[in-house]
């Protein structure tokens, strides 16, 4: 009988990993709530040559987008009072590509053949995130799989409406700043030493800056090559040192202690923190399991870890909010609001508040980043051209000294 590896979370609320024997990935679940434990995943254990042949024949993995779309017609259908498998035809039917109509069909025969949607959902794990398959599963267990399917829906437009916003914004200076690295250095290693042979005929010492200048130009030229073709090479070594628990935490602590960035990526983090919390405290899910389910989705060993902390302490008593206080990588208006949650017994409504608080501090702040890039890297681009040409009026001032 073949073994399927576990991720769970135990009544204690710690998460627990292990292994099962059973038939298929349903027997293996249906094992794990057996033991009392909430499964998050299981996985079959297989080798090699089965593990490649799963995954050849998979065939993709849904965009957000895709997931977005899927959550939200069929939150529509289940709330319209739809069958769960006529809901699941329909999306198959109407798949905007093949990619989408795959995957729902993988799903659909998984819960035809007496499936959980949860558990089908789990065998997706490209396409579905154990936060999404543990609200589905919350769902499922106090018949409001429809409502769940909503709470998702809204989580996953209010994610990807912010990620969008951020990232719009940020496309301008991206390419201003590719724009004038490219004009700085096609000056430097085109249109500077043009100027070379002249003075070499008329045995001119170049000024101190304009040497400067043309070395630096021949530098670029000749190395500037080999470092482009070494960037993924620099790209996949940090990708392996950040692969470091004690790296990663140290490296995504840093970027939050940034200036002007960090703040933005602390209100981001605030978001998306008290945004999935609020979603699944409103879902119905224990503070306990909750907590551990957010901190493997935040995307940040530091403040994962500090989220950890707080869940230990919440378990013996203690408050989350203070918790998260002393680990001073969440906004006091995150803490404040939680705290105050918890005095109210709404943790889940402050939560979802402190969400919309925090996405449009993240827009401002985005937008507070853009008036600043922007100017600076437009005084930037104008300096260094400004000292290519100075260099050049220098070279200039000389030769015209030796003609009189």
């Amino acid at each position: 009988m073949p073994g399927f590896r576990f991720t769970a979370i135990a009544a204690s609320g710690d998460v627990v990993r292990g292994e099962v024997d059973a038939a298929d990935e349903p027997t293996a679940i249906a094992a794990v709530q057996r033991l009392g434990h909430l499964p998050l995943s299981a996985r079959r254990t297989g080798g090699w040559r089965e593990t490649l042949t799963l995954s050849i024949g998979r065939g993709g993995r849904l965009t957000r987008q895709d997931v977005a779309n899927v959550t939200r017609e069929l939150a529509i259908m289940l709330g319209a009072g739809q069958d769960l498998d006529r809901a699941l035809r329909f999306l198959v039917t109407t798949a905007p590509n093949a990619r989408v109509r795959a995957v729902m069909d993988r799903v659909r025969a998984t819960v035809r053949d007496g499936g959980a949607l949860a558990t089908a959902l789990a065998r997706e794990p490209d396409s579905f995130s154990r936060l999404y398959v543990g609200l589905v599963r919350a769902g499922e267990a106090s018949g409001t799989l429809g409502t769940a399917l909503q709470r998702l829906a809204v989580l996953l437009e209010r994610q990807r409406s912010l990620a969008r916003s951020v990232t719009s914004a940020l496309i301008y200076p991206a390419l201003l700043a590719v724009a004038a690295t490219g004009a700085i250095v096609l000056l430097l290693t085109q249109v500077l030493p043009e100027f070379v042979p002249l003075f070499e005929q008329n045995g001119v010492a170049l000024p101190r800056p304009t040497q400067m200048l043309i070395s630096l130009g021949h530098a670029v030229g000749a190395y500037g090559p080999w470092l482009f073709l070494a960037l993924p090479l620099v790209v996949i070594a940090a990708r392996q040192a950040l692969a470091v628990p004690e790296v990663r935490r140290a490296a995504d602590r840093l970027v939050l202690r940034l200036p002007l960035v960090g703040r933005l990526l602390r209100e981001a983090l605030a978001a998306r923190f008290t945004r999935m919390l609020g979603t699944l405290l409103e879902g119905g899910m224990p503070l306990i399991p909750a907590l551990l389910v957010v901190r493997e989705a935040l995307g940040n060993r530091a403040a994962a870890e500090a989220v950890a902390e707080a869940s230990e302490r919440a378990k013996g008593g203690g408050r989350l909010s203070a918790a998260l206080a002393q680990a001073h990588l969440f906004p006091d208006r995150t803490v404040h609001l939680l705290q105050l949650g918890e005095e109210t017994a709404t943790l889940d409504e402050m939560a979802l508040r402190a969400a919309e608080i925090h996405e449009e501090a993240t827009r401002e702040a985005t937008q507070r980043l853009l008036a600043l890039l922007v100017p600076g890297i437009t005084l930037v681009m104008g300096a260094a051209v400004a000292a290519i040409v100075t260099a050049l009026l220098l070279a200039m001032l000389s030769l015209n000294d030796l003609a009189t």
